[in-house]
């Protein structure tokens, strides 16, 4: 899909919600698909390139988990293996949906490009990964680049080694994010999106972290040209994210939100709509006799009125009609003519 058209684009992200587990995956890439999303995302890494042994789980990671244990011990669990992204693949083509993954390394970001894929996903952990943005920079893709737990300074950077190294500014979308999971509303701070808008003058988007579609939904409204929203096939699973993640129905209710949202923004320009022009005879009104008028009598205040339909003289038009004489007689209710 060619992120350089207008059109909103829906990520439905699946992450790591298929718990390590391919038959989940491509599940997911069904419910992704009937929803009505663009692109299906996943994440790609290996749990010893991500985290040392020694790193602890987010505060969010262990509430949601319910188990103490390390961020490698945990994402040992969460690995789909390279075999696992070409059946994936193969299930994205047949569903008719795009295939994404974030890379967290530039091992796994080099499969990627192995793959074919033509975007790449920059995760808000990653912002201030100097050697992996220049690697990303010099591919010359279209980069979308997630901004959770970043300070406006540390955006700035990010992009300017990104433009620096070669991304051109009309291939890149910058996501104001939230990273923490769930998102409370209080944290959503959803202005923060079209601050980035006005600073960076970059196309804008929203990762969701958020329970509900309404803050997806409300970014759309405020001009995101990206949505990415986590999905799980079933919120009780285990699993770090599936607690701020929407189920199926619930992802295919937000969608078809936001494109209705979408498609109702319009261009902005402000005239009738062709469905309105004809109510406006309906709707307007016209000048006409308040009682019966004689010909060649003067109009005025008290035998003049305005009434519907709007099909005769505009009423804007009565400093105009006032004073003229009747060239015709009137009975009360005619359409007013000079």
């Amino acid at each position: 899909m060619d992120m350089l058209t207008n059109r909103l684009v829906v990520i439905a992200e699946a992450g790591v919600n298929h718990n390590g587990d391919l038959s989940k995956a491509l599940g997911m890439v069904e419910v992704a698909a009937d929803a009505g999303a663009d692109f299906i995302k996943f994440q790609t890494f290996k749990a010893d390139r991500l985290a040392t042994s020694l790193a602890i789980q987010a505060e969010y990671q262990t509430n949601n988990t319910n188990i103490l244990e390390t961020q490698r011990e945990m994402l040992l669990k969460l690995e789909l293996d390279e075999l696992a992204h070409y059946e994936i693949i193969e299930h994205c083509s047949k569903y008719k949906i795009g295939f994404l993954s974030t890379p967290f390394d530039e091992i796994s970001l080099d499969f990627l490009l192995s793959l074919g894929i033509s975007l790449i996903k920059i995760p808000s952990g990653e912002i201030t990964n100097l050697p992996y943005l220049r690697r990303i920079a010099q591919l010359g893709l279209p980069v979308i680049l997630s901004t959770g737990m970043s300070e406006m300074s540390e955006v700035r950077d990010a992009i300017q080694v990104l433009q620096q190294g070669g991304v051109k500014h009309s291939d890149l979308t910058v996501l104001h994010c939230t990273t923490d999971y769930p998102t409370k509303m209080l944290d959503v701070n959803l202005r923060a999106m079209t601050a980035l808008q006005r600073e960076f003058k970059v196309k804008v988007g929203y990762s969701d972290h958020t329970m509900g579609i309404e803050v997806a939904t409300a970014a759309v409204a405020l001009g995101a040209t990206v949505i990415e929203k986590h999905f799980t096939l079933d919120r009780s699973l285990p699993g770090p994210d599936h607690a701020a993640s929407l189920e199926p129905a619930e992802l295919k209710a937000m969608i078809y939100a936001i494109r209705n949202v979408s498609t109702a923004l319009g261009d902005g320009f402000k005239a009738p709509r062709p469905a309105e022009v004809s109510n406006r005879a309906v709707a307007r009104k016209s000048i006409v006799a308040a009682c019966d008028i004689k010909s060649g009598e003067l109009f005025s205040v008290k035998n003049i009125t305005t009434k519907r339909p709007g099909t005769g003289i505009s009423p804007m038009l009565w400093d105009d009609v006032i004073g003229r004489k009747a060239s015709t007689d009137f009975k009360a209710d005619d359409l007013i003519k000079l």
